[in-house]
């Protein structure tokens, strides 16, 4: 059915392309300079956060968990360093994750596992799989690499109030496809500070089977420039599961401890 689909998506890009030639590059560059004005904005050049993350099955029954977090830039900003600790229920205490999201390749991510005493890689496979049980993947714990996917600017549209930038990115192949878990993915940008405001998830079958949005976004950093949503839900349109993340605390600290961001550190419990 993918392969299918592809040849039909190859087909229809072709005519399209040769149609309007002097179109459609003009739309996917924009479309690309806005994911990636957007991929900056979310940068921080350090912070220290407690969140909550409730995640409800399909008959509303609740869990409750309550991480902390701190992240900083290194490299001048091309690598963001990102840890999460989580901190209850005593089932999840002292697991961990730590994240070195860079700008021009792959992500590392690795996870801790108290009860094993052990820290293992998560492999690009496993990117697509649920963190820590909720609707959010792996992979939403960090920043995609731009070159990964291609873009098209689809319009403006209005969500939750905010003027936005609709963009569809689509994983440019299948290892993509299967490390992000979805076929294609529309997001809504707010215009004024390139927040991500809202997120369609697509499958092969193209299918919505999931859907984000985030709100409450509030600038963080003195200048008053960098702005981060403080509520995020995730709802998975086939099983009825949604996740809830919230942002309880948070303080913007460009000083944050570099000995946070080690293999060492994540396992200290």
């Amino acid at each position: 059915m993918r392969a299918i689909r592809k040849i039909l998506i190859s087909l229809a890009s072709i005519s399209f392309c040769f149609l309007f030639t002097n179109l459609a590059p003009t739309a996917n560059s924009e479309a690309r300079d806005i994911m990636n004005m957007a991929r900056e904005a979310s940068k921080i050049s350090g912070l220290e956060a407690i969140s909550t993350l409730k995640i409800y099955d399909a008959k509303g029954r609740e869990r409750i968990r309550q991480t902390s977090m701190a992240s900083r830039e290194f490299d001048n900003g091309a690598t963001q360093k990102r840890i999460i600790r989580f901190l209850s229920p005593a089932e999840v205490k002292g697991t961990g994750m730590l994240i070195y999201d860079y700008k021009e390749k792959n992500d590392d991510m690795w996870i801790y596992m108290p009860a094993l005493r052990k820290t293992r890689r998560i492999v690009s496979s496993e990117k697509s799989k649920s963190f820590m049980g909720s609707e959010f993947s792996n992979a939403d714990m960090s920043a995609p690499n731009l070159d990964d996917f291609n873009y098209t600017l689809l319009g403006s549209e209005s969500s939750d109030g905010c003027d936005c930038w609709m963009i569809e990115s689509v994983p440019i192949d299948e290892d993509i496809m299967d490390e992000m878990g979805f076929d294609r993915k529309i997001t809504w940008i707010g215009k004024k500070d390139y927040v991500l405001r809202k997120a369609e998830y697509y499958n092969e079958d193209d299918e919505l089977f999931k859907e984000m949005k985030a709100g409450k976004v509030q600038a963080i950093d003195p200048s008053g420039k960098k702005h981060m949503a403080m509520y995020m839900e995730m709802v998975n349109k086939e099983n009825g599961r949604r996740s809830i993340m919230t942002m309880d605390k948070i303080q913007y600290n460009p000083d944050v401890k570099q000995e946070y961001f080690t293999l060492s550190y994540l396992e200290k419990i």
